[in-house]
């Protein structure tokens, strides 16, 4: 920890060159405060939903309809934490005609085939952490409107996925979650 201001503070988890409004898949982890089993259970390796964990799976698959430019890949509600990948996949404007195109596919947008730019400090907004916020808010507002306990743990963890196989490892890691449970590190 560095101080900042005269007051200790915890560095950021964010590659300082890299900016996360930029096209991309990026693999999320969102987990809930002291890994607490809000969402549900595992059951015969089958995650079975808990209201909260309900609400949960419908702010994800929500993320689109307040953030037109991103696309979902895969996703899960566990006991106590959330994976999924997000697409941030925004129109380009073409040089040459100052028109918008989209990219051809979600993919395209990997890191190594692009130049890394600075994170922008400042108003987040339309960037991974506007998105992660918007999504741990639905999930909390919910909890509060039905009086449910319910807390996150603050933050969250990201990888920039940088590749077609490291898409589908981080794809199959996510499906296969539920039958990894007894081994996964965020099962307590």
């Amino acid at each position: 920890m560095t101080k900042y201001a005269g007051k200790y503070r915890v560095e950021s988890t964010r590659k300082s060159n890299w900016d996360y409004g930029s096209n991309a898949p990026y693999f999320v982890t969102i987990c809930t405060k002291n890994r607490e089993h809000f969402f549900g259970k595992i059951e015969n390796n089958v995650m079975n939903l808990s209201e909260i964990g309900k609400a949960a799976n419908n702010c994800w698959l929500s993320i689109p309809e307040h953030f037109p430019f991103v696309e979902l890949g895969e996703f899960i509600v566990m006991p106590n934490h959330v994976h999924g990948i997000i697409i941030i996949n925004k129109p380009i404007i073409d040089a040459e005609t100052q028109n918008f195109a989209s990219p051809q596919n979600k993919n395209q947008n990997f890191i190594s085939h692009k130049k890394e730019t600075k994170n922008k400090f400042g108003p987040q907004s339309q960037n991974l952490g506007s998105i992660v916020r918007g999504f741990k808010i639905g999930v909390t507002l919910f909890s509060k409107n039905n009086e449910l306990p319910f807390c996150w743990q603050p933050r969250y963890h990201d990888i920039i996925i940088s590749n077609e196989t490291s898409f589908k490892t981080i794809s199959n890691y996510i499906i296969n979650n539920p039958i990894n449970w007894k081994i996964d590190k965020f099962h307590k």
